[in-house]
Parts: structure tokens; C-alpha cells; sequence
């Protein structure tokens, strides 16, 4: 057993606030004596499951891994993923291997609610909605993105489908815009911890440039950012997560906003031309602009407050890998999952320091072997994972998105004396 390989200590977890007052504690958690007091603040605080003082309360990393390997391993057999029960037993030690000695790590959903009773199966971090012009598909998106952040996932979702200010409704008077919609999501991503703990919901929002609204999104973020420096001017805690403080008092502070542009458009940035927003409901021209003030406007905002970000929608549709099943809209939170609308995406990461042998070095065949064992852990949770809809199950089985990276590249390079601007260091990257 992986377990009996491992050094194992009792600790106590702790984390405190900047004022010194401690958040969370709890006492006697069993750690592999080699792992780190941070590993084991994040670890305890984050992902043992139960009320802290409370039979149910999870106390041991053997706990932990020990229900997220069993439930992988249970719904392995049940796909038929494995010919013998050697096969699943292997499985098994190979999985609790990885896990225990830090070589891999799943993404925070695993963790939240692999083999918690009656707690939806959630694996997934990332995952992109769509959404459509009409008041049931835009409070509908505002329950899934409600449901994914209480499973610790991250939420995504292209609003340009929405008809702009500018435009009438079908039973008269005036739309209210994506962006007022978007006031309704940021509230409720920020009452909703994510997986039930301590941290906010993550959430991408995006826009296309064309969008009637652009320059209403564009400068969303940096004017409510200034509402805050007033705020904190008056007397307000400038800290961020504090109740009733200047960031807790504004609007959009648990989303990054992105403004999608194509090539048409930074052409004519490029050649100082003109730019055209278009009706949602129609496509007739609304306003005309100088793509440079559009762009400028962006580069002003995201120097004050760090949002808008860009996204480069024709190159990504250039390189979408499945043309055939539609265009690439939108992407996660942190936008390392650009994919289809109501798709997920099942991550986890190698960490490479670990498989350096004692003489510093790397082990490629054990590398390969984590790969493998990792992949086939992923494939399993695909298959039987819960999803908020029906179309992100579906396409979650049809194209079965998964994301394997790795962590520590840099200190890699460090340990072999590598640049990283170097062809050696390129190559260990490749």
C-alpha cells in the first residue's frame, strides 16, 4: 500500500488574516511528514470534508485520497475500464502513488466532492455556457454558473447574444443590455463560495467588439473601480474579501471581462480606419467608431484595473480542431479551456520536481507512466461525472475535453542549471 511507504506525522493547520486573527484551525491532522505546512493548511482548510470538531470530519490526507481514488476506481469497474481485478488493484496503488507522493494533483472539484454522499459528483474546473436572447436562457445561465460555483468549478460565457441598450423588445420599450445583466451574475458569483469554502466563484465574462455595448463593457470594470478609490478616500477598508468594505460595496469584482476582436478589426485599428457596432436582433450598423479610440479605450481601462483582457477570435476559430461542431466563443475563467459553448473540461497537473532521481535526473519512463495512469483516471471521471445540463453532458462525452499539465518547469530548469531562454530549455520544455 502507497500509504505504508509514507512517513506520517500529526500536525496542526492554521491560517491566519493579516491581522494576525486566526480563520481556520484544526488540530491533530494526519500529513505525510515530507509535505509542507502550506501543502497541509491548503489541503486541511480546503478539501477535508465535515465540520471541523465533528465525528464526520475528515482528519487524514489518507482520507482524502482514499475517497477520491476509491470512487474513480469503483466507477472504472463499472465502465469496464479494466480486464482483471489485479488490473484494478494496480490501478489503485498506482493512483494512491501519485497522490500521496505530491506527483500529480487533480483540479480542486475532485477533491470537493469525489465520494461525498449526497453531494453531486462534480469533477470538472472549467466550463463554458452559452446563452441566448431571451429572459428564461439568461436566468437559466444564472442558475448552472449558481450550481457549478457551489461545486467549486469556474464558469464562462460569451454575453454578444444578447440584444444591446440600444435595441427595442419584442413587447416594447428598451432592452437592458448584457451589462446590466451582468450585475445580476457578479451578486450572485459573489455570495456563492466556491465548493462551499472560503474563496470566491471564478468567472469569465466576454464580448464581441462589435457589440453595441462595447464601450459600456469596456470601461464597466475601471469605472467601478474609481467608485472604490472614493470609497476607501472616505474611510472604507481598502482589502479585498472584506464584508462591507470599498471592493465588497462595487460592482464586477468576481469576473474577468474580455473583449473578443478579429482580424478585421485590428486591420483597421492598424490602419487607423473606422469600426462599425451592429444591432444583436438585426445586424444593421448602430454607431461608428475609430477602432483605435475602441482599442485605446481598452488599454486605458486595463491599465487602471487590469480588465478588459483580449481575445483573439479569428485566430482561435483558425485553430479550432472541430470546425465541423461549431465556433469557439468563449472560454474558463483563467482561458487556458477555450472551447464550444456548453463544454467541460477535467484538469490536472504533473509535478515535474518529483521525478528527479536522487543523482537530479529526470525520469522519463515514471514521467510516461503518470501520464498514462493520470489519463485513464481522467477518461473514468468523464464518463461518470455530474454536469449542471444535459447539452454539457452530452458534449462532455462526445469530445471528452481533458487538460493534463504539469507544475514546477521552472525549478526544473533551475535544478539542471538551464536558461530559460535557452534551446536546452525549450527542449525540456517540449
Amino acid at each position: 500500500d502507497p500509504f505504508d511507504q509514507v512517513e506520517w506525522e500529526l500536525r496542526t493547520a492554521n491560517i491566519s488574516n493579516e491581522k494576525g486573527d486566526t480563520v481556520f484551525e484544526q488540530n491533530d491532522v494526519e500529513i505525510p511528514a515530507k509535505w509542507s505546512q502550506l501543502a497541509t493548511n491548503v489541503v486541511v482548510s480546503k478539501y477535508f470534508r465535515g465540520h471541523v470538531g465533528t465525528p464526520e470530519r475528515e482528519r487524514s490526507v489518507k482520507q482524502l485520497i482514499g475517497r477520491v481514488v476509491g470512487r474513480i476506481a469503483d466507477w472504472g469497474i463499472e465502465g469496464g475500464y479494466f480486464a482483471t481485478e489485479s488490473d484494478v488493484d494496480s490501478f489503485r496503488a498506482e493512483l494512491k502513488h501519485l497522490l500521496v507522493q505530491q506527483k500529480m494533483a487533480f483540479n480542486s472539484p475532485v477533491w470537493f466532492n469525489l465520494g461525498v454522499a449526497d453531494t453531486p459528483q462534480q469533477a470538472s474546473a472549467c466550463f463554458i455556457n452559452s446563452v441566448e436572447d431571451t429572459m428564461e436562457s439568461i436566468m437559466g445561465l444564472a442558475r448552472t454558473e449558481a450550481m457549478l460555483f457551489k461545486g467549486g468549478s469556474g464558469a464562462g460565457s460569451n454575453l454578444s447574444s444578447i440584444r444591446s441598450s440600444r435595441e427595442q423588445l419584442a413587447g416594447g420599450g428598451v432592452a437592458s443590455g448584457p451589462v446590466s445583466f451582468m450585475r445580476g451574475f457578479d451578486s450572485f458569483a459573489g455570495v456563492i463560495k466556491s465548493g462551499g469554502k472560503t474563496r470566491r466563484a471564478a468567472k469569465m465574462v466576454i464580448l464581441n467588439v462589435d457589440h453595441p455595448d462595447i464601450r459600456e463593457f469596456i470601461n464597466s470594470k475601471s469605472d467601478e473601480e474609481k467608485k472604490a478609490w472614493a470609497l476607501i478616500d472616505a474611510g472604507y477598508d481598502g482589502g479585498f474579501n472584506v464584508p462591507g468594505g470599498a471592493y465588497d460595496s462595487i460592482a464586477f469584482q468576481n469576473a474577468n471581462h474580455s473583449v473578443r476582436v478579429t482580424d478585421a478589426f485590428m486591420r483597421s485599428a492598424e490602419a487607423n480606419g473606422s469600426w462599425d457596432t451592429k444591432a444583436v436582433t438585426s445586424g444593421d450598423v448602430v454607431e461608428t467608431f475609430k477602432a483605435r479610440d475602441i482599442l485605446r479605450e481598452m488599454a486605458d481601462s486595463a491599465h487602471l484595473c487590469g480588465d478588459p483582457g483580449i481575445q483573439y477570435d479569428s485566430t482561435i476559430n483558425r485553430w479550432n480542431p472541430v470546425k465541423a461542431s461549431g465556433r469557439i466563443n468563449s472560454s474558463n475563467p483563467c482561458s487556458e479551456y477555450m472551447f464550444l459553448d456548453d463544454t467541460a473540461c477535467n484538469l490536472a497537473s504533473l509535478n515535474l520536481m518529483t521525478f528527479l532521481d536522487e543523482e537530479g535526473e529526470f525520469q522519463v519512463k515514471d514521467f510516461q507512466r503518470a501520464v498514462a495512469i493520470t489519463i485513464l483516471a481522467q477518461e473514468i471521471l468523464v464518463d461518470f461525472a455530474d454536469y449542471p445540463t444535459k447539452a454539457i453532458a452530452q458534449n462532455s462525452h462526445l469530445f471528452r475535453p481533458l487538460g493534463l499539465g504539469y507544475a514546477n518547469l521552472g525549478a526544473l530548469l533551475m535544478a539542471n542549471g538551464k536558461p530559460y531562454d535557452s534551446d536546452e530549455g525549450r527542449n525540456v520544455a517540449a
